[in-house]
């Protein structure tokens, strides 16, 4: 079977892979945007899991081939279970996950949780069962003890892996940024001490070409991140879902396993049927008319250092009663429907691309060890993307500049942001 993908070209899939993406729980990802609320920035931001699920894939074959090129066998049998696993990496995302469980915290991380593993009791397991590879399968993404090498894993989820290769290009693609990384980095990996890793050196010897793919990689990584994933009305946009659901989910409206059997549209629509809980109804018709809330209060890394932020998380990011608290009391100072302010307070921003393995002329280490040639452009990059973090409060425009004097007050800091006034 052979796929056109606007990004890699054609896709080649094996009769496995082929039996792997008809399944019902791989087409659902057809309805998953893979940048969430990002097209209320970048219209063209409408590729899906679906697809990036397929570019996954590819690149995890085109990482095989590097590895064979330098030597490391991979047996056939075991080139079709890492292009399975590719296909099935996001299966347990749910509509705007990366929202409601990074951001929000409603519930676990789509790669923390119990969802793989239910849906591997499931539907699912009873399909790659059939197929001869649950075990297998299960093994690669982590949800049972494998025989397989512990590379094959890494090839699928790490650092520098297939994910990563596809997204930034993809990403890039679809929003329309001009960035690309070199096919050479395809030549980079090998396998150490069974972990995947880049070739940094050659004949005793750190190569910078090598130095330089790999930081590009993670240059393309932060200008993604500080372009689109954080981009402030594409934050709102999912803080508005994510409180719509959070409050579906309080009046049990909706649950987090009715999530897997939802889409982007068919959750939003869900929001706005007649019976839903009216503050997540007003927030899904805000997002459906794009009548966003607004900034009303700003706190960046540059006005907060390192222990001032993480307090901050403490309060506001791990404690959804803390949030909550908060939000009410704003709203009511503000005369506001409680739905219409909301706290938005993410975790330490932390690149962990920068800890992939490398092998360099002094041995394997991590790409950000001290002892690495790459280590000061790393560190740099590193401190640019902790550098990214904001705190938000949005609220109505109407009320918005009096709320940056209300925040001040309640969350000890003065607010960098100056809502503009009509």
């Amino acid at each position: 079977m052979v796929i056109r993908d606007p990004v890699h070209g054609d896709i080649e899939l094996s009769a496995l892979e082929q039996a792997v993406l008809d399944l019902p729980d791989v087409q659902r990802l057809r309805g998953i945007k893979q940048l969430g609320t990002a097209s209320y920035v970048y219209p063209g931001a409408l590729h899906t899991r679906f697809d990036h699920s397929l570019g996954a894939c590819a690149l995890a074959h085109r990482m095989l081939e590097g590895l064979r090129r330098q030597g490391t066998p991979v047996p056939a049998d075991l080139e079709d279970l890492i292009g399975v696993g590719a296909l099935l990496h996001d299966v347990t995302h749910v509509p705007f996950g990366h929202t409601l469980e990074d951001e929000r915290r409603l519930f676990p991380r789509h790669d923390k949780g119990d969802r793989m593993s239910r849906l591997l009791k499931g539907a699912l397991g009873e399909a790659l069962e059939k197929l001869g590879i649950l075990g297998e399968i299960a093994g690669l993404l982590g949800e049972a003890p494998g025989h397989l090498p512990g590379w094959a894993g890494e090839i699928i989820a790490s650092t520098l892996d297939a994910d990563l290769l596809d997204y930034l290009r993809r990403d890039s693609r679809f929003t329309g940024l001009a960035q690309d990384y070199d096919d050479r980095v395809f030549r980079y990996f090998t396998v150490a001490d069974d972990h995947l890793a880049l070739r940094m050196a050659r004949h005793g010897m750190d190569r910078p070409d090598a130095r330089s793919e790999v930081v590009q990689l993670l240059r393309m990584r932060y200008f993604l991140t500080e372009r689109v994933y954080y981009h402030h009305t594409k934050v709102v946009a999912g803080a508005m879902i994510s409180k719509a659901v959070e409050l579906a989910m309080q009046a049990q409206w909706l649950t987090e396993p009715e999530l897997l059997h939802l889409n982007d549209w068919t959750l939003l629509d869900r929001l706005e049927q007649p019976g839903s809980p009216p503050g997540a109804r007003h927030l899904a018709q805000g997002l459906a008319r794009r009548r966003l809330l607004k900034r009303g209060y700003v706190l960046s890394a540059s006005s907060l250092d390192e222990s001032e932020r993480a307090a901050l998380v403490g309060l506001y990011h791990d404690s959804g009663t803390r949030r909550a608290e908060a939000e009410a009391v704003l709203a009511s100072e503000l005369g506001v429907s409680p739905e219409e302010v909301i706290v938005y307070c993410p975790a330490l921003t932390v690149m962990k691309e920068a800890r992939a393995w490398v092998e360099t002329a002094s041995g394997l280490r991590r790409l950000n060890d001290p002892a690495s040639a790459a280590c000061a452009e790393i560190s740099a990059l590193e401190a640019r993307y902790a550098g990214l973090w904001r705190f938000y409060v949005f609220t109505p425009e109407a009320v918005a500049g009096r709320a940056a004097e209300l925040a001040s007050g309640y969350f000890g800091h003065p607010g960098e942001y100056a809502p503009s006034v009509k």
